[in-house]
C-alpha cells in the first residue's frame, strides 16, 4: 500500500488535468482495500481506475483511492470456450491483446480502448458493433458498507448503452475488483461489419481475417482518428451518441438528408454525435488549451493547460450549439467531478 500527500493528479487522468489531491492511496490487494474502507465513509472517497472516462473540474478533497489490483486467471475451460478473469488493475488494452495472442475471441474490436479492466463494466464500453456485455460474464465488487465481496451476474449489471447499475442505483456503493469474460476458442465470430473494418482487412489483401487481424484493424482505425493521450490530453468520446424517434429523424432528414443513423429497434435510431458536432463547423474549434480534436468532432482535448472547467465550459458551448441546430441534446459519457 502506497500513501501520498498532496499529490497532482494529472499523472492519474488521460485529460491531464493538473488538480491536486489531499491524499491518495494506492492499493494492490483486495485486503489493502478493505483495510482503507475499514475507517472511511464512502462520501469521503474518490475511486480512481485508469482516469480514462473523468473530467476533474476542481482539487479533490475526498481520499482518492488509486485500484492497482493486477492478475489474470483461466477459471473455466472446454474445447470451445474460456472463461478469464481479469483484476481491476489491469489495463484493458493489454488484457484485451493477451486474450487475442492466446487465442480467446470476442473482445478484439475493443482494442485500445484506454482505461482499467474495473471500469470497463461502469460505462459497458464499446466500439465497433461490440459491447463489452456481450462477452461479460460477472463481476465482482466490495459493498462499501459491510466490505463483503458480491458477485453481480450480466442480468443484474443492467448493461445500457454506455450505462450500467454502477452509474445508477449502485453508485459510489461498490468498487469493482474483478471482471470475468466468457470468449471463443475457435470459431470465431467476427464482427467486421461496423466502422472502416471491412475496408482496411480489404486495402491490406486479408481475405480470411483472425481475430488478431480485426484487432489490428481496429487499432489502426482508432490511432488514425483519436489522439494518443500520452501524447495529447483526452478522454476519448467526449459525448453519447444520441438515441431518436424515427419520427425525428424524419424531421431532421427534409433539412439534413444525409444525416447517418443506426437502427437501435422498431422506434429508434442513434445519430453519430460526433457527425453533429462535425456538421454545426466545431470540429477543430479551440478556445484556448481546450479544444476539439480536427480528426475527431467526438473527442474534445486538452492541448497542454486547459483546466478542467475551460473543457467543461466548451462541452456546455458545443451541447448549446447542437441543440439550436439539430433540437437534439448530447449527454456527456465523461464522469465530471
Amino acid at each position: 500500500m502506497k500513501v501520498l500527500t498532496n499529490v497532482s493528479l494529472k499523472p492519474y487522468n488521460t485529460f491531464g488535468i493538473d488538480v491536486s489531491a489531499r491524499k491518495l492511496v494506492e492499493v494492490t490487494s483486495v485486503e489493502e482495500l478493505r483495510e482503507v474502507l475499514k475507517n472511511m465513509y464512502a462520501s469521503e472517497l474518490l475511486i480512481l481506475g485508469g482516469g480514462s472516462n473523468m473530467l476533474l473540474t476542481k482539487d479533490v478533497k475526498q481520499t482518492v483511492i488509486y485500484i492497482n489490483l493486477k492478475g489474470r486467471e483461466i477459471l473455466e475451460e472446454t474445447e470451445d470456450e474460456v472463461v478469464v478473469q481479469a483484476m481491476a488493475g489491469e489495463n484493458w488494452h493489454e488484457f484485451v491483446l493477451f486474450c487475442i495472442n492466446k487465442g480467446f475471441g470476442g473482445l478484439e474490436n475493443l482494442s485500445l480502448i484506454p482505461g482499467k479492466v474495473g471500469t470497463a463494466p461502469i460505462q459497458n464500453i464499446g466500439a465497433y458493433g461490440v459491447e463489452l456485455k456481450d462477452s461479460f460474464v460477472s463481476c465482482t465488487a466490495m459493498d462499501l458498507q459491510t466490505l463483503q465481496l458480491k458477485t453481480f451476474s450480466r442480468e443484474e449489471c443492467r448493461f445500457g448503452y454506455r450505462d450500467s447499475i454502477f452509474k445508477n442505483e449502485a453508485k459510489g456503493k461498490y468498487i469493482i475488483t474483478s471482471v470475468s469474460f466468457r470468449l471463443h476458442k475457435r470459431d470465431h465470430e467476427l464482427n467486421t461489419s461496423y466502422g472502416s473494418i471491412d475496408q482496411y482487412l480489404e486495402e491490406q489483401g486479408v481475405k480470411n481475417p483472425t481475430i488478431g487481424d480485426v484487432s489490428k484493424a481496429v487499432i489502426s482505425i482508432r490511432q488514425s482518428k483519436l489522439p494518443d493521450p500520452r501524447e495529447l490530453g483526452n478522454s476519448g468520446s467526449f459525448f453519447k451518441n444520441p438515441v431518436v424517434s424515427k419520427e425525428t429523424l424524419k424531421e431532421l432528414q427534409q433539412e439534413f438528408p444525409e444525416i447517418p443513423f443506426y437502427e437501435i429497434d422498431e422506434d429508434h435510431v442513434k445519430v453519430p454525435a460526433g457527425w453533429l458536432i462535425d456538421r454545426a463547423g466545431l470540429k477543430g474549434f479551440r478556445e484556448g488549451d481546450a479544444g476539439v480534436h480536427k480528426k475527431q468532432a467526438l473527442v474534445l482535448v486538452n492541448y497542454g493547460n486547459a483546466t478542467g472547467q475551460e473543457i467543461l465550459a466548451l462541452s456546455g458551448k458545443i451541447q448549446q450549439k447542437i441543440k439550436e441546430m439539430f433540437g437534439i441534446e448530447i449527454i456527456p459519457e465523461v464522469n465530471i467531478i
